[in-house]
C-alpha cells in the first residue's frame, strides 16, 4: 500500500487570509503562512476543534523546533518540511507518520501502527464520515446532526483525529480517554492570552512559551529533557500495553484510541476498534501533565474539569485573578503581547455520561489597567474587585429570591417547594444577566485612574444592580396572583421584603440601599415637578 493524502506534500488543508481569500495549504506551507500571520480562520474547522487544532500545531511545531535547536520559526516551507521529517528519521523518512492513510505496520498521521493487515479483522463497523469519528456526542441529534459530512474531504479526517486522539474521553469500555484530562468524564480545558492579531500571532507567542518553559515541565512534571516520546503515534500499539508517563516528551502530542484510516472508491473510512488499557500511563496525575493550557487546581492538583454551566463568571474570575489554580504557561501577560487587544480565552467541552454537554468558549477583555497589574505581577486588587462583586451578586439574588417566594406566596411568610422552585427561576436569570456583563462592568471600576473614581463607579454599579434587580421582580409580577386582593398583597409583600433584605445585608448591601433611596428620591422629585407642570 502506498502514502495517500500526505500532509507534508499535498495541499490538503485551506485557510482564509485576511482578506477572505482561500489558499490550499501543506502543512509546512501553512506553518509559513502562521509565521506571517496571514491566516484568518480555517473554513472547515469546527467550534470545539479550535483548541485541539491550535494546541496540536504549537505542540508541533515547538517539538520541531527543540529539536533542530532553534527558538524561532523556520522561514522557508522545504525547512519545515525538513524538521517535520526529521523527526521520525529511522521509522519513517518518506513522512507516512504525516500522512492520513499507510500500511498497518506504519504510523500514519494520529495512527499507531498495528499488525499487518489487522485493522481489516477489526469487528467494529467502518465510520465512513468524519464527524462520526469526531469525539463530540450530542443527547439529541438535533444539537448537532450526527454523521452528516457525507461529502467530507481529507482535511475534515485531520480535524477529526485531531479532535479524538487529544480531547476524548472514556466513552464505554475499551475507548479510554486522553492523560491530559482529569478523568475519563472530564475534558481537556484551555486558557491562556490571546494577543492581537490573527491565529498566527497566539501560535508564534504560544510555541515560544512552550519552548521558554521546557525545562520547567521537565523538572516539575517528571517527564524526559532528552530522547523522550514527543509523537505517541509513531510507536506501535497493540492494545494491550501503555507507556510510562515518564518515557515521554515535555511536548507530547498523544492518541487515545486505536484508529486507521484506510480508502474504498476514492473515500476515506476509518476503522477502529478497542483496547485493553489507556495508551499513557498516567490516571494518577489527575490531567497534570504539563499542558500549556490547563488550569491545575493549587489544592489537590487535579486539573480544571468544567460542568453544563462551561465558563461563568466566578470560574473565569478564578481562572484569571484569584489564586484556586496555577497559572497556566500561557496566561501571563508580557510586554511582547502588546498595549491593546489582549484577551484572556478560555474554551473547553463539557462532558457528561455518555454524551457532551455543550462546547464552552469566554473572553475577558484586558484592559488598560488591568494590563499594567499583570504586569506588575499586582492583581491582588483585581482578584479584590472581582471578589466583592461575586458576593454582593450572590447577596443580591438570595434578596431577590425571598422577594420572590413573597410574590408566589401570595404575601406569606412561607413558601411552598413549587413556589421556591418558581422563585430561583427569575432569580437565575437575574444572575445569568449579570454573568453576562460581569467583566464589561468591572473593567469600568479597575479603570479608574484614582481610588475615589474606583470606589465610584463601584458605588454606582451598585445602584444599577439593585435597578436590575428589582426589575426582574416587577416583571414577575405578571406571574404572580391574578385576584386584585391578592395580587396588591403579594407585590406589597415583595417589595416591603426586597427593601428589607437590602438594608439588612452587608457593608456593600446598604450601600446600595442608601444609593436606590437617593434614586428613589430623585425619582419622586421629578414626579411632583411633572405633576405640578401638568397642574399648571
Amino acid at each position: 500500500m502506498t502514502l495517500h493524502h500526505r500532509l507534508l506534500d499535498d495541499r490538503l488543508l485551506r485557510y482564509r487570509d485576511a482578506s477572505g481569500h482561500a489558499h490550499n495549504a501543506t502543512l509546512p506551507d501553512l506553518f509559513v503562512a502562521m509565521t506571517a500571520d496571514t491566516v484568518r480562520d480555517f473554513p472547515a474547522l469546527r467550534p470545539h476543534q479550535r483548541h485541539p487544532w491550535h494546541a496540536f500545531l504549537t505542540q508541533l511545531a515547538a517539538i520541531a523546533l527543540h529539536a533542530a535547536g532553534r527558538s524561532e520559526p523556520f522561514e522557508t516551507a522545504d525547512e519545515w518540511r525538513a524538521a517535520l521529517l526529521a523527526l521520525t528519521p529511522d521509522d519513517d523518512p518518506d513522512g507516512a507518520a504525516f500522512s492520513l492513510v499507510a500500511p498497518d505496520d506504519r504510523p500514519a498521521f494520529l495512527q499507531a501502527p498495528c499488525a499487518p493487515g489487522e485493522s481489516h479483522t477489526w469487528k467494529k463497523a467502518p465510520l465512513v464520515t468524519p464527524d462520526a469519528l469526531d469525539m463530540l456526542v450530542t443527547s439529541r441529534n438535533h444539537d448537532v446532526k450526527a454523521a452528516r459530512m457525507t461529502n467530507a474531504q481529507p482535511e475534515d479526517w485531520v480535524y477529526a483525529l485531531v479532535s479524538l486522539q487529544t480531547q476524548e474521553g472514556v466513552m464505554g469500555a475499551g475507548n479510554y480517554g486522553i492523560s491530559r484530562m482529569n478523568g475519563g468524564l472530564s475534558s481537556r480545558p484551555a486558557f491562556g492570552a490571546v494577543p492581537q492579531g490573527l491565529w498566527g500571532k497566539r501560535w508564534q507567542r504560544d510555541t515560544r512559551r512552550l519552548l521558554q518553559h521546557r525545562q520547567k515541565i521537565v523538572d516539575e512534571i517528571g517527564l524526559k529533557g532528552t530522547n523522550g516520546i514527543a509523537l505517541v503515534w509513531t510507536k506501535p500499539w497493540d492494545g494491550v500495553s501503555s507507556l510510562s508517563f515518564s518515557e515521554l516528551d515535555p511536548f507530547y502530542i498523544e492518541v487515545c484510541r486505536r484508529v486507521r484510516l484506510d480508502l474504498a472508491n476514492g473515500k476515506l473510512f476509518a476503522l477502529t476498534t478497542s483496547s485493553k488499557t489507556t495508551r499513557i500511563a498516567a490516571t494518577d496525575r489527575k490531567g497534570a501533565t504539563g499542558d500549556a493550557w490547563t488550569p491545575v487546581a493549587v489544592v489537590g492538583g487535579k486539573a480544571l474539569s468544567i460542568t453544563a454551566t462551561g465558563f461563568d463568571y466566578k470560574l473565569m474570575s478564578k481562572l484569571a485573578f484569584e489564586g484556586d489554580y496555577k497559572e497556566t504557561i500561557t496566561r501571563n501577560i508580557t510586554r511582547e503581547d502588546g498595549e491593546k487587544g489582549i484577551v484572556l480565552l478560555a474554551q473547553a467541552v463539557a462532558r457528561g455520561q455518555g454524551k457532551t454537554e455543550g462546547y464552552h468558549e469566554r473572553r475577558i477583555p484586558i484592559s488598560r489597567n488591568m494590563r499594567l497589574a499583570f504586569l506588575n505581577g499586582n492583581i491582588d486588587e483585581l482578584a479584590y474587585a472581582a471578589e466583592r462583586r461575586i458576593s454582593v451578586i450572590g447577596g443580591m439574588r438570595t434578596v431577590l429570591w425571598g422577594a420572590l417566594c413573597a410574590l408566589f406566596a401570595n404575601g406569606e411568610d412561607t413558601a411552598s417547594d413549587d413556589e421556591k422552585d418558581k422563585a430561583s427561576r427569575f432569580a437565575k436569570s437575574f444572575e445569568q444577566a449579570e454573568d453576562c456583563r460581569f467583566f464589561d462592568d468591572l473593567i469600568v471600576e479597575v479603570d479608574g485612574n484614582t481610588s475615589e473614581e474606583r470606589e465610584l463607579a463601584h458605588e454606582q454599579w451598585l445602584g444599577e444592580l439593585a435597578d436590575r434587580a428589582q426589575q426582574v421582580l416587577i416583571r414577575a409580577f405578571v406571574a404572580g396572583p391574578r385576584a386584585s386582593t391578592r395580587r396588591y398583597r403579594a407585590q406589597s409583600a415583595a417589595l416591603s421584603r426586597f427593601r428589607v433584605g437590602i438594608h439588612s445585608k452587608k457593608e456593600a448591601l446598604q450601600t446600595m440601599a442608601r444609593v436606590l433611596k437617593q434614586r428613589s428620591q430623585a425619582r419622586k422629585a421629578a414626579m411632583e415637578t411633572d405633576m405640578r407642570g401638568r397642574a399648571i
